[in-house]
């Protein structure tokens, strides 16, 4: 077998991830909830801000304002009068959640003249005005807060800071698409628990509400990164869906790229999903987060070279190179690896330990989705990626799934190793042929040339829209401030399942 020299690149990555770790991994504070039967793994905290803190500003230290100010004195953060007024509204709401519960929306009191099994009113019942008074009505809860806004702009951290200092233990932080996938999880749950239907007989089921009284009996808190909706099966569920966990008394949290009324922009059957949009609006107040800049791009040290280019002289050499020294820290042998998902076996070629040595086409070539990417995610802290292709309006598919695996990637700190075929600021472009496939969509549809110029499902708008995000957190994982969090071995962060 041939041997390589380690190229300087690739030792400059190796001495972050084997010397350079140990000082800044006993600051990472990430917390894990066991996947279940029925729901998938749920971060519960995960934050730069929180490595950069010292020990003094967590136990104890509840000032989240003034945790924030020792940050920028440090130059842990720069300053931002936006993301100091966003932290503002999200002291106020830390405040309020201190004490609170949502056992009262989820069982209110019973009114004075409670009937019997009947419906009848009982015999002793008197007139209203004779008897006691009625009960108040509980206060309304707390509203949240929707915060939207450009990439790079603080939004996940200034989250994941509130959420940290948050004193109540009946809270979640979650991806929206582990939200969405765990939500799909217990609705089939649910629909497979049912007796059997008997030959003639029709009965009709909604498991979207019980699942929504499930969860608020679990938590009174939902914090949510990356609020996007772009899958009709999510957008038809999700008006009954918050509406009961609002009414429930759930306070939700959430960031996103878009603001409300551009969810689901010219999504298929959008008018089904608008009353979503005005369900949101009367729970959370809305929240711009705009500042011009995108932080990732600020120079910070990076993780030695961890983006080679196809037409790079030794790039696949180069790769090679770095998995063989990474695995060799691993106690076990290089091979396939089959992974359980959903029932259903995901078969990648090469990897060892916790490392996978993957093609593009491995992952984003075939019909894999949230739920494959957070497997992975879960079992693997560091994955290469080869051969990335330059991404068309002909590869919509595979570009949703790139946008995907990357989401989920980065939510995990997961760490990638890319050979692609053009730098990654023109990694996507808008061209391309008409799909086939899309022509025969929109014949299925019964929908004209006119429709699909609207539908973002055939006009790439929203893969569009979602990539900025894709580059721009392919930008931080290349960092090393990124590389050192995503160690597991050292930090004991492995996802358990």
């Amino acid at each position: 077998m041939a041997s390589y020299t380690v190229p300087a690149a690739v030792s400059s990555s190796l001495m972050f991830l084997f010397t350079k770790r140990a000082q800044t991994i006993k600051n990472i504070c990430l917390l894990s909830r066991r996947c279940t039967a029925g729901s998938c793994c749920w971060r519960l905290f995960s934050s730069s801000v929180s490595s950069r803190s010292s020990s003094s500003d967590s136990p104890g230290s509840r000032d989240i304002l003034g945790h924030f100010e020792r940050l920028l004195r440090r130059g842990s953060l720069a300053t931002d009068a936006q993301q100091r007024y966003v932290l503002q509204r999200l002291a106020l709401l830390q405040k309020s959640l201190k004490t609170y519960t949502n056992s009262t929306y989820l069982n209110p009191p019973p009114t004075p003249h409670s009937k019997d099994h009947s419906g009848q009113p009982q015999k002793n019942d008197a007139p209203a005005a004779e008897t006691e008074p009625h009960p108040k009505e509980s206060p309304p809860p707390p509203k949240g807060l929707y915060i939207y806004g450009n990439v790079g702009t603080g939004k996940t951290m200034l989250m994941d800071l509130f959420y940290s200092h948050v004193e109540n233990g009946r809270k979640k932080r979650v991806h929206f698409n582990s939200f969405m996938l765990d939500i799909h999880k217990r609705i089939h749950r649910r629909k497979q628990s049912l007796p059997k239907r008997s030959l003639g007989k029709m009965f009709t089921y909604d498991p979207i509400s019980p699942v929504a009284m499930e969860i608020s009996s679990e938590i009174c808190l939902l914090c949510f990164d990356e609020f996007q909706v772009t899958d009709v099966a999510d957008a038809m569920i999700l008006t009954q869906l918050f509406e009961m966990l609002f009414k429930t008394g759930v306070v939700v949290v959430a960031t996103s790229n878009r603001p409300p009324d551009d969810l689901y922009k010219n999504g298929l059957q959008r008018d089904t999903f608008l009353p979503f949009i005005d369900v949101l609006k009367e729970y959370c107040h809305t929240v711009c987060l705009e500042s011009g800049i995108d932080y990732r791009r600020l120079d910070r040290p990076a993780a030695g070279k961890l983006y080679y280019l196809t037409g790079e002289p030794g790039a696949e050499a180069y790769l090679d190179t770095l998995f063989e020294e990474l695995a060799l820290r691993q106690k076990s042998v290089t091979g396939p690896r089959v992974l359980s998902v959903l029932g259903r076996n995901v078969t990648l070629q090469k990897a060892c330990g916790s490392i996978a040595d993957c093609t593009f086409d491995e992952l984003c070539g075939k019909p894999m989705g949230a739920s494959d990417y957070l497997e992975m995610a879960r079992i693997f802290d560091t994955v290469f990626i080869r051969h990335v292709p330059t991404l068309t309006l002909s590869l919509k598919d595979q570009a949703r799934r790139f946008t995907t695996l990357i989401d989920n990637f980065y939510d995990q700190k997961v760490r990638v190793v890319l050979l692609a075929a053009a730098p990654l600021e023109r990694l996507f472009v808008q061209t391309g042929g008409e799909d086939e496939r899309d022509r025969q969509l929109l014949d299925d549809l019964g929908l004209s040339d006119e429709a699909a110029e609207r539908l973002t499902l055939f006009t790439a708008e929203e893969e569009i829209f979602a990539f900025q995000r894709t580059v721009s957190r392919l930008r931080e994982m290349q960092t090393e401030t990124y590389w050192v969090e995503g160690d597991r071995s050292y930090s004991g962060r492995r996802l358990k399942s």
